[in-house]
């Protein structure tokens, strides 16, 4: 049995140009961002080790919402993902896993979560 670390940030809200239909282009979108990211754990963690030993959560952030870029409109969310995944595996060579999921907040109603999952897995 392997061990596994999986970095989750949750629930980002962001705003990005997305979608088909002639009513979503040109405008932004509100989605709710979730990311996981699977790294191969160290052997141990000890009350000193530093940041290094891990990732910053701050990057999986970023990847979510800056990291998008700007001015670019992406048609299907799946394509906002997989965006998203590409730059965390650039980030950092020891992301072996990357799990996004997008709701799409603007069609949302009573709660419910309108959205796809994408997970890639490194393919080196």
């Amino acid at each position: 049995m392997n061990d596994s670390l999986i970095l989750e940030v949750a629930n980002i809200e962001t705003d990005v140009l997305t979608g088909i239909y002639s009513e979503e282009t040109g405008r932004a979108q509100p989605l709710r961002i979730s990311i996981s990211a699977a790294l191969a754990p160290q052997d141990r963690y000890t009350p000193d080790c530093p940041l290094s030993a891990s990732k910053n959560y701050m990057d999986l952030k970023f990847a979510a919402s800056e990291g998008l870029p700007k001015g670019v409109h992406f048609q299907l969310i799946e394509s906002v993902a997989d965006h998203i995944c590409e730059t965390l595996f650039v980030q950092d060579g020891r992301i072996t896993r990357v799990t996004v999921k997008i709701v799409k907040l603007a069609i949302s109603e009573n709660g419910e979560e309108i959205g796809m999952t994408l997970t890639r897995n490194r393919r080196d």
